[in-house]
Order: structure tokens, then C-alpha cells, then sequence
């Protein structure tokens, strides 16, 4: 993990005292809530519907087990007693009184963390594989370069006033788990003939209300060249990308207007103008960063582990977690531990202090003391021995934190909604409590086998409904909220746009839609199709029947 040395302490510790200064301000009226508007998303912090909201860095989503319990005490002695885990693996706070931020942001500096740039229209926490470093099927670790992304991007004197907001997702594994065509910039790292690693760039990813899936501008760029490359994309960016009209401003408008061909050009050209050495990324400086992510020191393991297959073989509940909640380590007698943020009716992403707490003493005793945040809102220990997966998630299910249902359907990804979101036109929080209800038999999702089921509580698209294999956009007209479901979306490898299936629903007929959908699946499926691949040979026509024939 990377730590802080002493410019990053002093500047953070800068940055809330100049914080703390325009909050006094604020709070004696000398600063009008206008006119405090860009100092406060300099800190990200947001005015949502009832509340101060206040957004904090999570790099990469990585967290050390002193974070985590950092994070429980803020939930506890700032807020309700709670935080919710974002899709960019981000924590926001919803109850935060403004008096309080700046001891806030105190007390994450003295934890090497911070709220900058979790808002704005500058480049945004940068987000990575959940599973970065470990996973089985990893080229490489993809965190150093993140890492050395974040600190070109901290408050870049050129880009710390873009279009709009601009998101960047890296990841080092051949399949991808960070949804990288969905970003403004994807990374990809792949190995060319020579056996050398490199990256493949996309551009003009991106949901919202204008959803699109990202173009590969470099097949493969050298390491070295990254940053020279990324500067030269944002340089077209910040000089073309429109700034007459919020809607129209992402990378991605532009990149459609000008056409993939056109912005590769002007990226090429811009790319060979600019003097590379200030930004050439230097083998020594790399190495420096890839120190700070070095392995742990895992413990020699055999390759079968007796307790654990025991286990397995006596616990179906267990195995059954293991089955969907546990995936393969690179590392042999190790596996990845994902940790489940949605409990039967809970709201999806929601930890309390005490479930924090847990899971960072877990990490301590069972994974080297690190936690990661996914893209999905749940959380994963990364670097458990097979021998002790039966112990943490006996632990795991003291606390409410041991649901077995990673990619199932009650894996629901669920933005705010109108429940606390200022932007939001229709709650998306009951929904997403009554599909975990509908659908809470464990052995009934593990049959419907892996499904996505994303919601959304406006146009904004922060619950990524358009990659969700069943998205859900709430909005609302004439002042009834209703839902529209789109099908087929996806965020791996193949990504696609969902496509609407036809006119929306109220939400207590979300359930019954969704579960129509579901058994129209269930009932067309081969044997080993999974919904995607039933959807993809079958198209929407028979879900399109089912759900509006009787209407």
C-alpha cells in the first residue's frame, strides 16, 4: 500500500486548514453557500437533499486496517453511525454536520487519507480491479501505475478545470473486472510478441444520459510513454471538449463528434509535440512506487488444504460462500475473500461502524491487514489462507457480513436516489430492498446463476444501471416516480449498453417485472446458459412479451 511521505502529510494537512478557514467563513456568513460552492468541492463535499454529503478518497479502493477503523469512527462521532461504499470505490458520508468537516478531514489526514478531488470537473479518483495483485489470472498489478496516475493528476495546474468530471480505470488482468469501457480513460494492460508489457488506451467511455461504450485509441503504449500519452488526451480534451452545455461536455460527446479516427489523430498529434522528458515515466520512479505494493509475505502452503476441503465437505452454508464469495489467489494455499455489502433488504453499499470495525480486524488477523472496496460496493480481504476461509466467515456471519451473493441477483449496485441525492428524480433504495427481498432464496439465485442487477435514481446513471444485466432507471413525471428497465448491459470485456425493453413501471412493480424477467430466462435457457447468454440468442422479444402481453 502506499504511504505518504513528508510533502503528502504536510500538503494534506495544508489543505484542511485552508478548509477549516472557509468553513469558519461559511458558518459566519462572510461566504455565501454560493459563493463557499467551489471551495467546499475542492473537498468534496457536496449539498445533498437533507444534508452535508461528504465524499473520501479511497485510491485505487485501497484500504489499510487503521483506514477502515478511521472510517468507523468518523460513521460513529460525525454521522449516523454508517458509510456507504461507492461504485468508485470511494466512501461518502450523508449525515455530516459542516461544523464538523474540517475535524474530519483532520482526522483522515492523520490515516493518510483525504477528500480532494472526489468532486469537481477535474480527473477523479482513479478505480482498478478489486481483486489488483493477487488475482490468479493477473499480468501484472495494475495499483503502481494507478498510484503514479493519481499523483500526475493531484491538482494539475492544466486539469483541475476540464469540461467535466473525468474518470480513469486501469486494470492488469486479461479479463476485465473494473469496467473500463465505461470510463473516459480505460487502461488495459496486455504483453506484446516480445513478451513486454504495455497498454491499451480507450477513450469516450461513460453512462449518464448519454451512455457509451469507450474506443481503443493505442493498442499498446510502453509503460514509459503512459503519462505522456494521458496528457496528451487530456490536452485535446481540455482544449476541444465543449464547456457550452454540462450534457454535452464528457470526452466521450467529444470523441463522437469529431469521430475515433479525428481524436486519435489530434491525440497522436499532440502526443509527438509534447517534450516528453518532464513526463516520461522514469523505470526508477516506478519501481519506487511498485515497492510500496510489494507482495506480503505469504506463508508456503500446500496445494490441497485438508481443513478447507474438510470444511467445505460438512458446511454446505459455507461452501455455498465459497461457491459464489471466494475466487482463485495467485499465490497457492491463498484465495480472495469478497465480503458481501448486501444483506437480505439491506441498502446496497451500506456498512455500520461496528461491520467496519469487524472487517478491519479481520483483515488484521486473516489477510495482511488490507481491504479493498470494489467497483460493486462490497468489500474483499484479498490475502486469505484457504485454511482460515472457514474461520473468517464464521466471523464474517457474526456480523451480518457473510451474505453468499457475489454476482447474484441480489448483488444489487444502487446509487443514493432520491432518498438523500439532490440530482435524483426516484428513489432507488426500496427498490433495490424489495428486489433482495423477493429474490433472498440463496439456493434459488445460485440456480438463476450469475446476474446484475444494477438501479439507478436519475438520468446520472451513478448505479451504472446501463451495464447492468438488468438496469433499472428510476425518474419521474408529473410527480409519480416510475422505473424504466433496460436488458443486456454488461461491463466486462464484451461491454454494451442495456437497450430498453419498453415502457417503465411503477416501483412496487419493479419486483414483479424483474422477476418475470427472471423466469422467462429460466424458462428459455440451454443448459449452461447463463441470462447474457439466453438474452444474446434470444434477443428481447420473448421478455418483451412476457412482461407487456397481459397489459
Amino acid at each position: 500500500m502506499y504511504r505518504y511521505d513528508e510533502f503528502d502529510h504536510r500538503f494534506v494537512k495544508e489543505r484542511v486548514s485552508q478548509f477549516r478557514d472557509q468553513v469558519e467563513r461559511r458558518l459566519s456568513g462572510a461566504l455565501t453557500e454560493e459563493e463557499f460552492k467551489p471551495f467546499r468541492l475542492m473537498n468534496g463535499l457536496y449539498l445533498q437533499l437533507h444534508a452535508y454529503m461528504l465524499r473520501v478518497a479511497v485510491p485505487y479502493g485501497t484500504l489499510s486496517a487503521d483506514q477502515m477503523r478511521r472510517l468507523a469512527r468518523i460513521a460513529e462521532v460525525y454521522d449516523k453511525g454508517y458509510g456507504h461504499f461507492t461504485t468508485r470505490q470511494n466512501i461518502q458520508f450523508n449525515w455530516p454536520a459542516l461544523k464538523d468537516v474540517p475535524d474530519i478531514l483532520d482526522e483522515l489526514a492523520e490515516v493518510e487519507m483525504h477528500a480532494i478531488q472526489t468532486s469537481g470537473n477535474c480527473i477523479r479518483n482513479v478505480t482498478t480491479d478489486a481483486w489488483a495483485g493477487v488475482a490468479a489470472d493477473e499480468i501484472a498489478d495494475p495499483r503502481p501505475v494507478a498510484e503514479l496516475i493519481r499523483q500526475w493528476s493531484s491538482l494539475h495546474p492544466e486539469f483541475s478545470f476540464l469540461p467535466r468530471k473525468f474518470k480513469i480505470a486501469v486494470t492488469g488482468a486479461p479479463h476485465d473486472r473494473a469496467a473500463t469501457k465505461a470510463h473516459d480513460i480505460g487502461l488495459r494492460l496486455h504483453l506484446n510478441d516480445e513478451g513486454e508489457p504495455g497498454w491499451e488506451v480507450m477513450v469516450g467511455g461513460g453512462l449518464g444520459r448519454t451512455p457509451m461504450i469507450a474506443v481503443t485509441v493505442r493498442d499498446w503504449l510502453p509503460e514509459r510513454e503512459l503519462l505522456r500519452y494521458l496528457e496528451a488526451i487530456m490536452r485535446v480534451y481540455n482544449l476541444a471538449g465543449r464547456r457550452d452545455n454540462k450534457y454535452k461536455a464528457r470526452v466521450k460527446i467529444l470523441v463522437h463528434e469529431l469521430g475515433a479516427e479525428e481524436f486519435r489523430a489530434r491525440v497522436e498529434e499532440e502526443y509527438v509535440r509534447l517534450d516528453k522528458s518532464p513526463i516520461e515515466v522514469e523505470a526508477a520512479e516506478l519501481e519506487r512506487i511498485a515497492a510500496y505494493f510489494a507482495p506480503p509475505a505469504y506463508e508456503s502452503q500446500p496445494k490441497v488444504v485438508a481443513s478447507f476441503e474438510e470444511a467445505r465437505l460438512k458446511d454446505p452454508a459455507f461452501a455455498q460462500w465459497v461457491r459464489s464469495n471466494v475466487a482463485d489467489h495467485k499465490v497457492e494455499g491463498y484465495a480472495i475473500a469478497n465480503i458481501s455489502l448486501k444483506p437480505e433488504g439491506g441498502i446496497p453499499g451500506d456498512a455500520t461502524a461496528d461491520q467496519m470495525r469487524a472487517v478491519a480486524d479481520l483483515a488484521e488477523a486473516y489477510s495482511f491487514g488490507e481491504i479493498r472496496v470494489s467497483h460493486r460496493q462490497n468489500l474483499v480481504l484479498p490475502d486469505v489462507r484457504k485454511a482460515d476461509l472457514h474461520a473468517l466467515w464464521q466471523a464474517l456471519a457474526e456480523h451480518g457480513l457473510a451474505a453468499a451473493n457475489l454476482d447474484l441477483a441480489t448483488d444489487i449496485v444502487s446509487c443514493p436516489g432520491l432518498d438523500y441525492c439532490a440530482l435524483a428524480t426516484a428513489r432507488s433504495i426500496p427498490v433495490a430492498q424489495a428486489l433482495s427481498r423477493r429474490f433472498a432464496d440463496l439456493r434459488q439465485q445460485h440456480d438463476i446463476g450469475p446476474l446484475r442487477i444494477n438501479i439507478s435514481g436519475c438520468i446520472n446513471a451513478c448505479g451504472h444501471h446501463h451495464i447492468g444485466n438488468i438496469g433499472i432507471l428510476g425518474l419521474e413525471k408529473k410527480g409519480v416516480e416510475f422505473y424504466q428497465i433496460t436488458l443486456g448491459g454488461r461491463g466486462d470485456d464484451d461491454a454494451a449498453v442495456g437497450s430498453l425493453i419498453g415502457p417503465g413501471f411503477s416501483g412496487e412493480e419493479v419486483p414483479d417485472a424483474v422477476e418475470t424477467i427472471v423466469g422467462t430466462y429460466l424458462a428459455e435457457r440451454a443448459d449452461g446458459e447463463t441470462f447474457l447468454d439466453t438474452y444474446s440468442r434470444l434477443g428481447a422479444a420473448p421478455f418483451k412479451e412476457a412482461l407487456y402481453a397481459a397489459r
